[in-house]
């Protein structure tokens, strides 16, 4: 077994730069110049909870969709479970459930159970096993009630959590959630937070990393912190360790003043 869940080792992404009119043309053919991700490394232990935090544009998103094998990376290498998600990309995906927080993919003419029997035949769950996996993910995310509608009947975020259930439908080793409480109303929202902590972390030992703008959920959950700016790392610590070397007393003006010499450090 990888002594590790994650790992991460000098990832870059660069994208052509966007381009309109003629030169749009010549797009295919631009040389990669807009940097999404530069040279980003880190470990993720098994069990462990850690937050991607940082401003829009950050590269958060960027290196989630690189882990969940969406996009490939330019330069680096990175592996869920010891399987590289470049090279091993089908055996990589066994390994973890994925959720952002944009289109979620569904079939909206279907109802939410054949919905989920789809998504759960296609990580190879049949028959019995996959009513008793639907179930337990629907219980998860209270939408038992409503499996039966058609999935374009569900307000946004009806929809949100019926893409949180799809991604803890083969009880994966390792969760990818892109901001997971984005859509959910207050109450949901803190539902859903306490059962990433106590049963899916804490009890079934489940790896977490999740990108959130909530620093209050990010306390709440995770174990480490990863800060990100422009695609690069700039700090990666437990909530208290941030707090403690930029001497400050709260996560949130931790961050700010850590953000603030990032810039300071960029821009003499």
């Amino acid at each position: 077994m990888p002594e590790y869940a994650i790992v991460v080792e000098a990832v870059e992404k660069y994208f052509p730069p966007a381009l309109s009119g003629w030169r749009a043309l010549w797009q295919p053919f631009a040389s990669p110049t807009e940097p999404a991700l530069a040279g980003v490394s880190f470990c993720v232990e098994r069990g462990e909870a850690v937050a991607l935090i940082g401003a829009n544009g950050a590269g958060k998103s960027t290196l989630l969709r690189i882990l969940a094998t969406l996009i490939i990376p330019t330069r680096g290498r990175a592996t869920i479970g010891g399987f590289d998600v470049e090279r091993e990309a089908a055996l990589s995906r066994r390994q973890f459930g994925y959720h952002t927080g944009g289109d979620e993919g569904f079939y909206v003419r279907l109802s939410a159970r054949e919905n989920l029997t789809f998504f759960a035949a296609m990580n190879n769950i049949t028959g019995p096993a996959a009513k008793k996996s639907i179930a337990r993910a629907v219980e998860w995310m209270g939408i038992g009630g409503e499996l039966d509608r058609q999935v374009r009947t569900f307000s946004t975020g009806m929809t949100h959590r019926l893409g949180l259930a799809r991604a803890l439908l083969h009880d994966p080793a390792v969760l990818l959630l892109d901001e997971p409480t984005r859509s959910l109303d207050p109450v949901r929202a803190a539902d859903f937070r306490r059962l990433l902590k106590e049963e899916i972390i804490r009890w079934r030992g489940t790896t977490l990393l999740f990108a959130s703008h909530s620093l209050h959920e990010v306390e709440q959950i995770a174990d480490r912190v990863i800060l990100m700016d422009e695609g690069r790392l700039v700090a990666c610590d437990t909530p208290r360790g941030l707090c403690d070397k930029t001497r400050c007393p709260s996560l949130e003006a931790a961050v700010q003043q850590l953000a603030r010499r990032n810039a300071r450090t960029d821009h003499p």
